[in-house]
């Protein structure tokens, strides 16, 4: 019989306990066409296949030889030496402590799936050859590759897989401990196959979450210690193996010669160099400093005043040197003061508006940036998935019904714009907006000192900052604050102390950017859902609890199709807009990079911008 529900059989006279068994041939085919004449298509049957798509089906084919943002044919060989502003003291990047080297992942733990970057969110086959789900997503399989191996020579297998991802699970970060708790079982069917179970989780994004699960080897990891900091040398799968490590300072990763999967299509104009190193500097002069000399090869660059007027050295005047912008479709990585709304003095939206409003954005692109940035308009920028001047339609109207007051008229109508000045840093009027909300919310001027009302104590506030550059921002931003009265006092700190009281959400107020991609999915839970305000090691800095925002990142992950998941995301750009948790700052409309020219790179830039995965160190011979 076709696969349909009992009750419909019933319907055409077609029971299960008719005699010797099913109906016959015929009666299975009168059933089919009568469905068919009423629309009915049954279902197809779940297939292996070699990738997933979030919406609609894969861009490259099953076979495909390369994808078509890398040089297939680049050659192998040489050092690529990049420079990290910051410090590192671990080597495990799935745990909460310690600040890690983030390369591990990648080059030396791989998942059982890859990214493809020309696409929103579509995975293809790594570890895992196939995989399989049903339309519903209520489970998903993984077939792993029979010749994938760690870089101790030990398989992968099954067991492997199970064992991340309850370390994961039960010891991993905060995200991974949300995603993968919504398993219900984990099954393995033989060595190199295993089965989750999703049922109940209604997380259309899930399958491909676990397609991203990192894969750690059974046998070398201790998961009594798991969650403590180390500078031990991994054991992955990846196309490198850490062989040196100066704590601190540096990190040396070399190329597995026996590396399992160099010859997979996903990976085909990857890896190419023989040795990369990752060297830290802790000033952001030095680092400057540090690639003029040419002491690491590649430098990405997001200072706009930097980039206008300070790449004037003579490697670049003779070529040695070369300057790029890489254009990329994915949302822009926007800049913001991030409000701590679980401190008293920013609970009050009005209070939050008025800060806002002080921040003369004007003035400092001008001053600091030669006007090179652009303001961010929302969380989504510059992407498809903005609401930023586009009014609602029906069906994002539809999903915020429910919550009224969660969006803002001129939001939700698309002729919102974040505030502007008149550029000289002394606006008047925003002065007297600021000042008038912030009367409304209890504040009033004693002299020169904004006080609460009741308690007669002065508005003051921290600005946390981790980096000179930061920390010349947030001066600005304090000088214009104290026109009105406040005392924001900028506190900078090294990066070690900086990361342990943001993912503690000790601090006030930061200076941070969400990374969002054309597919943001379970993440957006972690950023800004409800769950994770209290949960050390999230992302929602903000300290944000909000039934609209929660139910409009709910719809985004249920949407079966495109058109409706982008609705769903600009509601949630909407709710998160209107509900002023960030002094918006800037984005960069490219990606500006330099480079020493023996770097070199493929001629196409993928949808998600540069990869340095895919460029290569240029051969000796072309140099003669």
């Amino acid at each position: 019989m076709c696969p349909v529900l009992t009750e419909i059989a019933s319907t055409f006279g077609l029971r299960r306990g008719r005699p010797n068994g099913a109906a016959g041939f015929g009666g299975r085919t009168a059933l089919c066409g009568a469905l068919a004449l009423f629309g009915f298509v049954p279902p197809a049957a779940a297939q292996a296949t070699h990738a997933i798509a979030m919406h609609g089906a894969p861009a490259m084919p099953d076979g495909f030889t390369a994808f078509p943002y890398v040089n297939p044919n680049a050659p192998k060989g040489g050092r690529l030496v990049e420079g990290v502003l910051g410090t590192f003291d671990s080597l495990n990047p799935l745990i909460v402590q310690g600040l890690a080297v983030q390369e591990i992942r990648g080059y030396v733990i791989e998942s059982l799936m890859t990214r493809g970057y020309d696409e929103p969110f579509t995975l293809y086959g790594l570890l895992a050859r196939t995989v399989e789900t049903d339309a519903a997503r209520s489970y998903v399989t993984f077939s792993l590759d029979p010749a994938a191996h760690f870089s101790d020579g030990t398989p992968v297998t099954a067991e492997d897989v199970v064992f991340s991802w309850k370390l994961l699970r039960d010891h991993g970060r905060p995200n991974h401990r949300t995603y993968y708790s919504k398993v219900v079982t984990a099954e393995i069917l033989d060595d190199r196959t295993v089965r989750f179970d999703l049922t109940g989780s209604n997380d259309r994004e899930l399958p491909l979450i676990l397609g991203l699960m990192p894969v750690l080897p059974k046998h070398a990891v201790d998961a009594a210690t798991f969650e403590q900091s180390t500078l031990a040398k991994p054991i992955g799968s990846g196309p490198y193996v850490v062989s040196a490590v100066d704590p601190g300072k540096s990190v040396t990763f070399k190329r597995d010669p026996n590396y399992w999967g160099r010859s997979l299509a996903v990976n085909r104009g990857f890896w190419n160099f023989d040795e990369i190193r990752f060297d830290y500097y802790r000033d952001s002069n030095a680092y400057f400093e540090a690639f003029k000399a040419g002491l690491y090869d590649v430098r990405s660059e997001n200072d706009p005043g930097r980039w206008q007027t300070e790449y004037d050295f003579p490697a670049v005047h003779d070529g040695r040197v070369i300057k790029e912008s890489f254009p990329d479709g994915l949302p822009k990585l926007s800049s913001a003061f991030v409000f701590n709304t679980r401190r008293p003095e920013f609970a009050d939206i009005r209070v939050r508006q008025a800060i806002s409003l002080l921040f003369d954005a004007q003035w400092v692109d001008r001053n600091f940036f030669y006007n090179l940035y652009k303001r961010a308009t929302g969380f989504f920028a510059g992407s498809e998935l903005s609401a930023y001047h586009r009014p609602a339609d029906q069906r994002e109207r539809a999903l915020l019904a429910p919550y009224p007051d969660a969006v803002r008229p001129d939001v939700l109508d698309g002729t919102w714009s974040p505030p502007v000045s008149d550029g000289t840093g002394r606006d008047r009027r925003s002065l007297r907006q600021a000042l008038a909300l912030l009367s409304a919310a209890g504040y009033q001027l004693d002299g020169t000192v904004l006080r609460n009302r009741r308690s007669g104590r002065p508005f003051s506030f921290e600005i946390m900052v981790a980096s000179r550059d930061e920390e010349r921002l947030a001066l600005a931003f304090s000088n214009n604050l104290a026109r009105a009265g406040i005392d924001a006092k900028v506190r900078l700190v090294d990066a070690v102390q900086y990361d342990q009281r943001r993912i503690t959400f000790d601090f006030d107020m930061i200076d941070y950017s969400w990374e969002q991609s054309l597919s943001p999915g379970n993440e957006q839970s972690f950023y800004y859902g409800s769950a994770a305000a209290d949960e050390d090691g999230s992302r929602n800095y903000m300290g944000v609890r909000s039934p609209a925002i929660d139910a409009m990142i709910a719809a985004m992950l249920d949407a079966r199709h495109r058109p409706e998941f982008v609705d769903a995301v600009r509601a949630l750009d909407r709710v998160l807009i209107s509900g002023c948790y960030v002094v918006p700052l800037f984005y960069l409309p490219d990606q500006w990079v330099a480079r020493w020219a023996y770097i070199q790179h493929p001629v196409r830039t993928s949808l998600s911008g540069y990869l340095p995965e895919t460029w290569w160190h240029r051969p000796t011979r072309a140099l003669q």
